[in-house]
C-alpha cells in the first residue's frame, strides 16, 4: 500500500565490510592464583561477564573468582566478549601452574583474532510523495556473523528495529538474517548493528531529495519523528523527542543556506576540485531494550569514610568516555557537597555491584539512576546526622559543612559529622538500586516498545574530492545530538568528537580483507585509521536537550550516535561531490573516481 500510495520510488544496495575497533591498548589479562580461588586483572568492558567465564571453566563458584578492571584504554564493544575468551586461557594456566600468567595479544594477534563489525548488504525500496512525505519502505539486509555466533542476534535485532531511520513511515517491512560464515567472528562494535542500515538509509533520503528537487535537511525535517509520533515498531514517543530542535540548530550552525550557495560557486569555479554537503539524521534507542531487558538493571553503593570522604562503587566501567567522572557529578549533586569530596572505587567485583555490561549507551542513564538512588539515601542519613548534631530541624549547607541558619558560630563539618555517625553505631553506607523502565514488546509481531528511551542526532558534513587522484578530505562538520540533560559538556564533547573521528574511518578509510576466511594484511600499516590530519578543519558541536524523566536529572544516553551518524553525513557529501551515488564503503579513491567517471 504504501508504494501505490507513492510518487516517486527509490531503490538501491549498499554494502559495508569490516571494521576493526582498533582501541590503543590490545587485549591482555594477568591471572593470579589466590589462597581460595584466582583473581584475574585485565582491560575489559564487562567484569561480571569474565567472572561467570572464568568461573564456568575452572569449575569454582563466583565467590572464588575475583575480576579487575585495570585502566583501559578503549573498548568500542570489542571488549565486551572477548575478553572472557582471553581471562579463560590465562586462568586456566595461572590455575593449572599455580603462578601469575599474563596474556597479552600484540597488534597482529588483535586484529586476526577478535571480533569486527560486521560486513553487510543492505536493500532499500523507499517512497514518497510528490511533497516529500514518506509513504513506505521495504528493507532487507544481510550481516555477515563471521564463524560463531557471540553477539551477532542481538546485533540482528537493534539494525531491524533501527531499518526505518527516525521518520515517521506509516508502511515499513523489514527482514534481517545474521548468517553464519567461515570467516572471522563479528560481535558488539560502536552503534551495535545500526550503522550498516543507516548507510543505507540516509542514501535513500538523499536519493529521494534530488529525486523530488527538494532540499535534502527539509526532506528530513519535513519526515522528522515528534513527540507523540509513532516508531516504525508503533511504539508512541511520548516524551525526550529533540529531533526538529537537532535539525534545525544543525542548520543554524553550518550557516545552511549560505554554505549550500558558496559551495556551487566553488563547484563552478573549480575543475580539478569538488564540494559536496551531505546530512544525517539518527535516532538510538538506549539501553538493552526489548531484547535483554533483564540486563537492563544496576547496583551502586556510596560510603561515607571517616575523614568525610565519599567513596563510590559502580560495577559499570571507565574506557576513556568520561563515565565516573558524570556518575561522581551526579553523586555529588544528590549529595550537595563538592565534586572533590567524590572518589570513584575501583571496579573489583568482589567490592561493586554487579550493574550489567557498559555497554548500549545505558551507564548514564541506568547506572547514573543507581547512584543517585544510593547517594540521596545517604545524604538523608547525613541530614538527621547533622540535625542530632546541631539540635535544630533545619541547616544550611556550604561546601563540606553544615551550619545552624540561626547561630552561624554552631557548625560541623562532615568529617564531624562521619566521626559521629561511626561513634553512634550507624551505618555510613547505602545502597542504590535501579532499572530501566519496562517495555513492551511482542517478539512475534515485531511491534511494541522496543526502547525505554531513543536519543536523536543531525549531523552534517562538508567534504573537499581531488578528481584527479579521487581522495576525499572532510573539510567541515557540524553535530548537534539531543541526549536529554547533559551532565558533563566536556565529556558529552570527547564522546561526539571521537564519534566523528570513527565514522570518518568508516565511510573514508576502513578497509579489512579476507581470504579464505583469513584476515590479510593485519597491522596498522595496511589498516588506516583517521589522524588528526584527516579530521576536519571546522568542527562544531552543540546539544539540544529534552530531558527524560526517567533518567538522573534528564540524562539520556550519548555514547554510541555520534558515530551512527557521521559517517552517513561524510557518506552524502561525497555522493554530492561527485554527483554519483556512493554504495559500498569505504570510499577509497578508486571507488570516488568510478563515481566521477560514472557521472561522466
Amino acid at each position: 500500500k504504501g508504494f501505490a500510495e507513492a510518487d516517486v520510488i527509490v531503490e538501491g544496495e549498499y554494502r559495508v565490510g569490516y571494521q576493526e575497533h582498533a582501541y590503543l591498548e590490545t587485549q591482555g589479562v594477568i591471572a593470579v592464583p589466590e589462597e581460595n580461588g584466582i583473581a584475574v586483572y585485565g582491560t575489559l568492558q564487562c567484569p561480571f561477564y569474565v567472572q561467570r567465564a572464568v568461573a564456568a571453566v575452572l569449575g569454582l563458584p563466583l565467590s572464588r573468582v575475583r575480576i579487575v578492571q585495570t585502566a583501559t584504554g578503549g573498548g568500542f564493544g570489542g571488549k565486551e566478549d572477548v575478553p572472557s575468551q582471553v581471562a579463560a586461557m590465562a586462568a586456566v594456566l595461572a590455575w593449572r601452574s599455580g603462578r601469575p600468567v599474563k596474556v597479552v595479544f600484540d597488534r597482529e594477534e588483535d586484529i586476526l583474532t577478535t571480533s569486527k563489525r560486521h560486513p553487510a548488504i543492505v536493500r532499500y525500496k523507499t517512497g514518497a510523495k510528490r511533497d516529500g512525505t514518506l509513504t513506505g519502505v521495504e528493507v532487507e539486509f544481510y550481516y555477515n556473523a563471521g564463524a560463531y555466533q557471540t553477539l551477532s542476534s542481538a546485533v540482528l535485532w537493534r539494525g531491524l528495529v533501527h531499518a526505518a531511520g527516525p521518520y515517521r513511515i506509516p508502511h515499513v517491512k523489514v527482514d534481517g538474517y545474521s548468517v553464519a560464515t567461515n570467516t572471522v567472528p563479528c560481535g558488539a562494535f560502536r552503534g551495535f548493528g545500526s550503522p550498516q542500515v543507516i548507510f543505507a538509509h540516509e542514501a535513500q533520503m538523499d536519493e529521494l531529495a534530488r529525486r523530488l528537487g527538494m532540499d535534502p535537511l527539509e526532506l528530513r525535517k519535513k519526515n522528522a519523528l515528534r513527540e507523540g509520533d509513532e516508531t516504525a515498531t508503533a511504539q508512541v514517543l511520548t516524551e525526550s523527542v529533540g529531533l526538529l530542535s537537532c535539525i534545525e540548530r544543525a542548520k543554524e550552525l553550518s550557516r545552511w543556506e549560505e554554505r549550500k550557495q558558496k559551495v556551487a560557486e566553488f563547484n563552478a569555479r573549480e575543475k580539478f576540485r569538488k564540494r559536496g554537503l551531505g546530512v544525517s539524521t539518527v535516532m538510538y534507542g538506549v539501553g538493552m531494550g526489548a531484547k535483554a531487558p533483564l540486563l537492563d538493571k544496576a547496583g551502586a553503593y556510596v560510603k561515607l569514610e571517616a575523614d568525610g570522604s565519599i567513596t563510590v562503587a559502580v560495577g559499570n566501567t571507565e574506557m576513556g568516555q568520561g563515565a565516573m567522572t558524570v556518575l561522581a557529578q551526579i553523586a555529588a549533586e544528590a549529595l550537595e557537597v563538592p565534586l572533590s569530596v567524590i572518589q570513584m572505587a575501583p571496579v573489583d567485583t568482589s567490592r561493586v555491584p554487579d550493574s550489567g555490561p557498559t555497554v548500549a549507551s545505558r551507564t548514564t542513564t541506568v547506572q547514573g539512576l543507581a547512584v543517585l538512588d544510593a547517594a540521596r539515601k545517604l545524604k538523608a542519613k547525613i541530614n538527621r546526622a547533622v540535625q542530632e548534631i546541631l539540635g535544630c530541624p533545619t541547616f544550611v549547607v556550604e561546601g563540606r559543612s553544615f551550619g545552624d541558619p540561626k547561630d552561624p558560630r554552631r557548625r560541623v563539618t562532615l568529617e564531624e559529622v562521619a566521626r559521629w555517625m561511626w561513634v553512634h553505631n550507624w551505618d555510613m553506607g547505602a545502597t542504590g538500586w535501579a532499572e530501566a523502565a519496562p517495555v513492551d514488546w511482542d517478539p512475534k509481531t515485531g511491534l511494541g516498545n522496543a526502547y525505554f528511551v531513543y536519543a536523536f542526532a543531525c549531523h552534517i558534513a562538508e567534504v573537499e574530492v581531488d578528481t584527479l587522484t579521487g581522495e576525499a578530505h572532510v573539510r567541515g562538520f557540524w553535530a548537534v545530538h539531543d541526549s536529554g540533560r547533559i551532565v558533563n559538556p566536556k565529556t558529552a564533547w570527547g564522546q561526539v568528537a571521537g564519534g566523528i573521528a570513527q565514522g570518518i574511518g568508516y565511510a573514508l578509510l576502513e578497509e579489512l580483507q579476507a581470504k579464505d576466511g583469513r584476515i590479510l594484511y593485519p597491522t596498522f600499516t595496511a589498516y588506516h585509521i583517521p589522524t588528526t590530519l584527516d579530521m576536519p578543519e571546522e568542527l562544531v558541536i552543540d546539544f539540544v536537550e529534552a530531558p527524560y524523566s526517567g533518567g538522573p536529572y534528564g540524562a539520556k544516553g550519548l555514547g554510541e550516535v555520534p558515530l551512527m551518524a557521521s559517517h552517513a553525513a561524510v557518506a552524502n557529501a561525497i555522493s554530492a561531490a561527485t554527483g554519483g551515488r556512493l554504495r559500498e564503503y569505504p570510499a577509497l579513491p578508486e571507488r570516488v573516481l568510478a563515481l566521477l567517471e560514472g557521472e561522466k
